[in-house]
């Protein structure tokens, strides 16, 4: 079933819109209708006196209407003054007061009549009066004189205009006077003092009024004030007054508040519903009062309630009856309070309940007029038809006046008629025209053919279908062309005949039909519906925080219906961006660079389109370090401490963290600022403690967690008072540079720790194990006193103590030191040496008499060297080498030895000064040891079956030699080791053959020499054995013929053949049949080909798929792997440096190397020739 839903009683927009539309139904202009007041001068018309007269009235109607006026209740007649004007096809009247006349012969009440065939409709009654700008009488002021402290209250006293002036407090420049909570303007326009002070002294107190409807502003003649202290004004007037007057004349002490306006306890205001409510509480006291409201028996309306100048006004805007009640303002210094209560009533100017509407009926028909109003006190209501009240008209049988509603039954056309209600009392009235106007009609439909409506989806969609017919036509909606009558649950019907779809999607696309009909005809009209795709912003721009100075970027990406073309707005704090170079918009982002205190805010990218937008804020915050704090102010100052309280700046919206204070001492480091304290940024007062005769200044600086202020500017200088000192030097020391004096250092103190002038130090000693009395001396401000004459190495207690000018500080504690040192006396005796092993052996000795050290015992140390090796008979340079052992020890271990060797030492007692005499030399011997490996290790004349080895004998020996071991074994083409052969070699022996080895064999040799005591390091080498003669030859010669290389090169490009083809029948998908080209094109010195893969048999190693390394040898098989097959002749060095006999055999240098135990020599391998390198093709 179709909805159909009035609407009126809605609350959204949507629906007040809709409510509107329908309580407007309008008659169209071509057919019959009672006139209607469209436009009309207010009420209450102020005019200015400088202009044209210009009364409104403009009103509707078919056929057009006449106008007519009344004025002060009776006939005004326009054609008998030539000033008043009505303007062509109007009721607006237009009196010329520019050229003769003036305005106040034409004040009164105006009212204006529209008639026609159908009825006559009336305006309001129009009160037309001047402005008025009246100037201030003249009057001489006197001047004012107060004593400080005093209350006063500066009248203003406007003279009365129309409207009533605006007023303020200006000096002669034309600058506004200050205000505060001490002074301030009262809604009467006085000027009121809490209490004066010397600075408010001025000669030019003026009140202005500014009259806003004549744009002019009137003066008041300046108000002289001078504020004086009590000494003033007793030298004024202490000459003329008796002692009674010279009494007041005291200076005004602190006293309780009172209330200056209003006056008394209670006082009463009256207020109308919906205006502005405004209570005023100004009070006098010292300290200034501090005003304070509240409402008795409830509370002030949360978002109605105002504070106005400095609270002392409270201001309820749109105020209503629930407002009325008492109203209590307290005002409250140190010394007590006062209270007034102000009794507020509001009463109501009449107000439309229900206002009467237009009624369009068809003969016949019935219908009534309502008109419902609310006032306090209670209005009362009046029915007028066409001007004339209902009672004295023309009498209508089809019309029933009812109270507030007139009933009309079975109308006819003779009843279309204007109606006027008013509603009165004492505080105004309301009137309201409303025709009933009698036609027959067929429907017809108001809005345009084929209009076409877009809507973004998920949102109301409303299709208009204004309409008008008498009787009211009934409302049908159609979708698409063939469609049935709307009956689902999703469309509502209005009384307008708007249709809603409350849900708008796509398939809501269409056009649709809109049909009136009643018993006089049908219309009908079609509209089109669009549906788009909302705007939505999926990038937001996202909170920010940044530091002064730098750059911000916030982000907005928009998504949007392919055919609405978005339009990116960004604002801040609702308002446009600053005109500034620093601000740059792109598609997407708002980048802001400089960052400013000012540029924080609310920043918001709204995205709009003809249908709808989306929004998006953000906020930047913008921080940085504090501002400096200021006004810094010392109080309570005293000998040792005083108070320092400043106030702090701006925080740039980063909470202070805490305060830090420095100090300057202006008298003994000027420029120089060290820290004294810090306190919690809740703090702004730190008491300090101070040190005496110090010139102290102060500074204050803020952090945050972005960082630290500027320093505050500094403080007022304060001096403390001279005093002793309080602490003594430190770092207190004695130590003696020569052997007969004693040298007391001490940390002087700084001009801050001095405590007062005149700063000197008081230098004590004597010895410690004596008898003597301190000897004293009292010395300038230095750091160092030198002791002469005293003896070597005694210990001495020192004390140093401060005194200035006031006093000495306290007495100090004594310190040891000691006179100067000198060389030891004494060598150590008894000394023996323990042969450890070859390399360590153990040194002895006794300890010298304590005595005899003459100084602080610092160790011994140990002087020794090689005299000469056992196994070598010529004296080399003696290089000694020295250990020294810390303290006390009497024993020492000395390392690194060389074995087998003849070692000589001595030791030496050491003290601050340097060494004692040197101890008798005491020599030792090292036992054997193993020795070091040969030196070298060279393979030469290498033969078919004989290979010659030749060496140097080890540098290190470490003892006598007893014979070489060599070890050797043959390593095959797989690299692996054959069957190791020991042999031994006489100690004497440099060179060595061995015979029987294998032709064409790589061996490997591990050599190393012995001592009684074991085998020394090893030395290893490799080395081949020649090849036979004959096979040489023809291997050369073979590899030299043509044919041969002829032979290689054929191979090589059926290589290359077979692998092209092989490639392009596997780009085709298919498989090389390698087997039948090889059966087709057999070649007995060519190797066949692998068929699964393509590549050579004969270049592959199943085993292992690594490259060779350089120097291996070719395996037994003769194979290469393919990887190494192009340059197998290059990585051989052997095969392609080594020059060969004319004979064929090799000619080879070898040179020998360290390796490591034979088991790990399998690394190793053979260098081919390149005739076998050739072979392995074969």
């Amino acid at each position: 079933m179709l909805k159909k839903q009035h609407i009126c009683a809605g609350r959204v927009p949507l629906i007040l819109f809709l409510c509107q539309m329908i309580s407007a139904l309008d008659v169209p202009l071509d057919l019959v209708q009672p006139p209607t007041i469209t436009q009309q001068s207010p009420k209450d018309y102020i005019i200015d006196p400088r202009e044209n007269i210009v009364i409104q009235c403009e009103a509707k109607g078919k056929p057009p209407p006449s106008f007519s006026w009344t004025r002060n209740g009776t006939h005004f007649d326009i054609d008998k003054d030539p000033l008043v004007t009505m303007k062509p096809g109007s009721g607006t009247l237009v009196i010329n007061i520019m050229s003769e006349g003036k305005a106040e012969t034409y004040e009164g009440v105006y009212q204006c009549t529209a008639r026609n065939e159908r009825g006559a409709a009336v305006s309001n009654n129009i009160v037309v009066r001047p402005s008025r700008s009246p100037l201030w009488t003249k009057e001489r002021l006197e001047p004012i004189i107060l004593r400080n402290g005093q209350s006063l209250v500066l009248p203003c006293r406007p003279p009365i205009g129309l409207p009533p002036a605006i007023i303020f407090w200006m000096d002669n420049s034309f600058q506004r006077l200050p205000q505060s909570e001490r002074v301030s303007q009262g809604l009467n326009g006085d000027l009121y003092f809490s209490n004066v002070l010397p600075e408010d002294t001025r000669e030019d107190y003026i009140c202005y009024a500014r009259f806003n409807h004549t744009q002019t502003i009137q003066q008041k003649q300046p108000i002289s004030l001078k504020v004086i202290s009590v000494d003033e004004l007793n030298d004024t007037i202490a000459a003329n007054l008796s002692d009674t007057e010279f009494y007041g004349a005291k200076s005004s002490k602190e006293r309780p508040p009172t209330f200056l306006t209003p006056e008394g306890n209670e006082s009463h205001k009256e207020e109308l519903r919906g205006n502005v409510l405004s209570l005023e509480c100004i009070a006098e006291g010292l300290p200034t009062p501090i005003i304070y409201w509240i409402k008795e028996d409830g509370t002030l309306p949360v978002n109605r309630t105002f504070y106005r100048n400095f609270k002392k006004t409270l201001q309820i805007i749109h105020v209503s009856e629930a407002d009325s009640g008492n109203y209590q303002c307290i005002a409250k210094n140190a010394l007590g309070a006062v209270h007034h209560t102000i009794s507020v009533t509001v009463k109501a100017a009449p107000y439309w309940i229900v206002a009467p509407q237009n009624l369009v009926l068809s003969p016949g028909e019935n219908g009534t007029l309502i008109c419902r109003a609310n006032g306090n006190p209670k209005p009362r209501i009046s029915w007028l038809t066409n001007g004339v009240p209902v009672e004295i008209a023309l009498d209508d049988p089809s019309r029933k006046i009812d109270g507030d509603t007139i009933i009309f039954s079975n109308v006819q056309e003779s009843s279309s008629a204007v109606y006027q209600c008013n509603a009165s009392n004492k505080y105004g009235y309301l009137l309201a025209n409303a025709f009933v106007n009698v036609l027959a009609e067929p429907p017809r439909i108001l809005t345009s053919a084929n209009t076409l409506y877009q809507v973004i989806a998920n949102r109301p969609a409303l299709l208009d279908c204004a309409f008008f017919g008498s009787p009211m036509p009934t409302i049908e909606w159609f979708k698409g062309t063939k469609g049935s009558a709307l009956h689902e649950d999703i469309y509502i019907l209005h009384d307008n005949g708007t249709l809603e779809i409350p849900v708008a999607q796509k398939d809501s696309t269409g056009t649709y039909t809109c049909v009136a009909r009643n018993k006089l005809g049908m219309a009908k009209n079609e509209v089109h519906l669009e549906i788009k795709d909302p705007t939505r912003i999926i990038k937001q721009p996202e909170y920010a925080v940044v530091q002064r100075g730098s750059k911000v970027s916030f982000e907005c990406k928009v998504k949007h219906d392919h055919t609405l073309i978005p339009t990116i707005m960004w604002l801040k704090d609702n308002g446009e961006l600053p005109n500034d170079e620093r601000f740059s918009t792109d598609k997407d982002h708002l980048v802001v660079s400089d960052v400013k205190d000012d540029d924080g805010g609310t920043y918001t990218c709204t995205a709009n389109t003809t249908l709808d937008s989306a929004s998006a804020s953000a906020v930047l915050r913008v921080v940085d370090v504090p501002n400096p704090p200021f006004d810094l102010e010392l109080t309570n100052q005293l000998d040792k401490s005083v108070q320092l309280t400043w106030t702090p700046g701006d925080d740039n919206n980063s909470p202070i963290k805490k305060f830090i204070i420095e100090y300057e001492d202006a008298m003994h480091e000027a420029g120089l600022w060290r820290h004294q304290a810090e306190v919690s940024g809740t703090q702004t007062t730190a008491q300090l403690k101070l040190s005496p005769y110090v010139n102290y200044s102060f500074r204050v600086m803020a952090e945050n967690g972005i960082g630290r202020s500027m320093p505050s500017e500094a403080s007022e200088q304060y001096l403390t008072k001279a005093a002793e000192p309080d602490q003594n030097p430190t770092a207190v020391e004695g130590l003696g540079t020569e052997p007969d004096n004693l040298v007391i250092t001490w940390k002087p103190l700084n001009g801050f720790q001095s405590n007062g002038p005149g700063l000197q130090y008081k230098v004590s000693w004597r010895q410690k194990d004596g008898d003597d009395e301190w000897t004293s001396v009292v010395v300038a401000n230095v750091s160092k006193y030198i002791v002469s004459g005293t003896p070597t190495f005694v210990p001495y207690l020192i004390k140093v103590q401060a005194l200035n000018d006031v006093g000495f500080a306290p007495e100090p504690a004594a310190v040891m030191g000691h006179s100067g040192e000198d060389l030891p006396m004494v060598a150590p005796g008894n000394v023996h040496v323990n042969v450890v092993n070859s390399t360590l052996a153990e040194v002895h000795w006794d300890p010298v008499p304590p005595k005899s050290v003459r100084g602080h015992l610092q160790g011994y140390r140990i002087y020794y060297w090689k005299t000469q090796s056992s196994s070598k008979r010529n004296r080399r340079h003696i290089e000694k080498k020295i250990l020294t052992f810390q303290g006390s020890k009497t024993h020492g271990m000395l390392p690194g030895l060389q074995p087998y060797s003849h070692y000589a030492l001595n030791v030496r007692v050491v003290n601050g000064k340097g060494e004692g005499p040197a101890s008798t030399d005491k020599g030792f011997h090292t036992p054997e040891g193993v020795p070091s490996a040969p030196s070298s290790l060279k393979i030469v004349n290498p033969t078919l079956d004989s290979l010659t080895l030749e060496w140097d004998p080890p540098s290190h020996p470490n003892g006598i030699l007893t014979e070489y071991i060599l070890k050797y074994q043959p390593i095959n083409n797989t690299h692996e080791l054959g069957p190791l052969v020991d042999l031994k070699i006489p100690a004497n022996k440099t060179r060595w053959t061995l015979k029987n080895l294998n032709f064409s064999t790589r061996y490997k040799f591990y050599f190393y020499a012995q001592t009684s005591v074991g085998s020394g390091s090893q030395i290893t080498e490799e080395a081949i054995t020649t090849v036979d003669e004959a096979m040489a030859s023809r291997q050369v010669d073979i590899a030299t013929q043509g044919w041969f290389i002829g032979l290689m090169c054929a191979v090589a490009l059926l290589i290359l053949i077979l692998l092209i083809v092989c490639f392009i029948r596997r780009n085709k998908g298919g498989k090389y049949p390698v087997k039948e080209k090889e059966d087709a094109h057999a070649d007995p010195e060519i190797q066949p080909m692998k068929e699964d893969d393509g590549t050579f048999g004969e270049y592959s190693d199943a085993e292992d798929h690594k490259p060779l390394k350089k120097g291996s040898r070719t395996p037994s098989d003769r194979t290469v792997k393919k990887e190494d097959s192009d340059d197998s002749l290059v990585d051989y060095g052997e095969g392609v440096n080594g020059q060969f006999n004319e004979d064929g055999s090799f000619i080879g240098q070898y040179s020998g190397k360290k390796e490591k135990e034979p088991a790990e020599g399998n690394e190793s391998s053979e260098a081919p020739s390149p005739v076998n390198a050739m072979n392995s093709f074969v």
